[in-house]
């Protein structure tokens, strides 16, 4: 079967109206991008009425999954319009001269799972309600090996004997399927949500498994902050005891939404020695107290170097300052994790080393770390079901 064209997106959405005009006419539809079935772009909105245009959002998502050829639907709401807004009989190619965007497998409804605007999640439809505990593996800033942390740490729980899920919520730089060693897109078992793809025990999911290695994913905030939501709650996770989030560096408007919309059992705050690295874990940590979302602790991550050919140990990035934080901060230090060529090397060949060299030192040092993590959780657990629920007004 031929590949569905932009034309054909355009002719059905002109049966989508809005204040009595088509959303193509008006220049609503931007960032249309196809690949292998999958469909993605933006209806632009006024800020003032996006709250009220789910059902139109619902309604052009449905009408582009239902052509013939189509896999995935993703449209997302964004209020902010690009210049020179391309979409409908525009002299444009409809956001390929401004924007190259590349959506989620969202199956049939995309974000429509009580969405709002931008595709935020509504009150009606709870994340992760078969997960027991999501936590967030992050860092002030990249470089620190947080996905490798977050990698080891989900094989970790699973050798452990847990469901584990592991999100790859770093749209721009996504690296988990690498490191996991796995490929291909998405499919759907019951034609309405995609199944994560799975390996080594583990369902994952990741934008790079939608898009090419060397394409770049050019998205405004909203839309990524979207495919987010959507690749938590529009996935057929199943029972997962915990989803371990790889998230972005940094402390912006994604990492800020992560945290306030979805569900975080706890963070994990990943960090080097050095001291410009821990004024910037500092910074993560501040941002998930200010959102109440527990802090499980820090670990220090390229903490020292064993040489291999003369066993003797260098602290190439200091020594032993994550410890030192975590105790002027009053939370817990998880532990560290040398700068090791076998990290590095099975990281890179998609063999992480707990599950390649379980009876390493560096592999149980990963699993010592994920039982601290689980214990955190379940005192986590314990202590919410102990309180009385609380009531959110939006």
């Amino acid at each position: 079967m031929s590949e569905v064209t932009e034309q054909q997106i355009l002719d059905a959405l002109k049966n989508i109206k809005d204040n009595g005009d088509d959303i193509v006419s008006q220049n609503m539809v931007t960032g249309i991008q196809i690949q292998d079935g999958h469909i993605a772009f933006a209806i632009e909105v006024d800020p003032e009425r996006g709250p009220q245009l789910e059902p139109l959002r619902k309604q052009a998502e449905k009408s582009i999954f239902d052509l013939p050829g189509v896999i995935s639907a993703t449209v997302v709401l964004t209020a902010e319009r690009a210049s020179g807004g391309n979409g409908g009989d525009h002299d444009h190619d409809h956001g390929h001269d401004h924007e190259h965007n590349h959506g989620p497998d969202a199956g049939k409804g995309g974000a429509g799972k009580g969405a709002g605007p931008d595709g935020a999640p509504g009150s009606d439809e709870p994340l992760m309600e078969n997960t027991k505990s999501i936590i967030a593996v992050a860092s002030g800033k990249g470089g620190v090996g947080k996905s490798t942390t977050a990698v080891n740490l989900a094989l970790a729980l699973a050798a452990g004997g847990k469901k584990v899920g592991l999100l790859d919520a770093d749209i721009y730089g996504p690296s988990i399927p690498r490191m996991m060693g796995t490929s291909g897109q998405p499919q759907s078992s019951d034609g309405e949500t995609l199944d994560p793809l799975e390996n080594y025990g583990v369902k994952i999911m990741s934008m790079g498994f939608l898009v090419e290695d060397d394409d770049p994913i050019i998205w405004r905030g909203p839309m990524v902050q979207s495919a987010l939501i959507q690749m938590i709650r529009d996935l057929n996770w199943g029972e997962l005891d915990a989803l371990v989030v790889d998230m972005p560096p940094g402390t912006g408007d994604i990492q800020l939404t992560m945290a306030q919309q979805v569900p975080l059992t706890g963070a994990v705050i990943v960090s080097t020695p050095q001291d410009i690295a821990l004024a910037d874990a500092r910074k993560g940590l501040n941002m998930f107290r200010k959102v109440d979302v527990p802090v499980f602790g820090i670990i220090e991550n390229m903490s020292y170097f064993m040489c291999p050919h003369c066993n003797e140990r260098s602290e190439i990035f200091s020594h032993g300052g994550a410890k030192q934080e975590a105790e002027q901060l009053g939370i817990d230090f998880l532990g560290d994790i040398p700068l090791d060529m076998a990290i590095r090397e099975t990281s890179d060949s998609g063999r992480p080393i707990v599950f390649s060299q379980p009876n390493s030192a560096h592999a149980k040092a990963y699993t010592a770390i994920a039982e601290k993590v689980w214990e955190k959780v379940e005192q986590s657990l314990a202590s919410k079901d102990s309180q009385a629920p609380n009531i959110l007004i939006q």
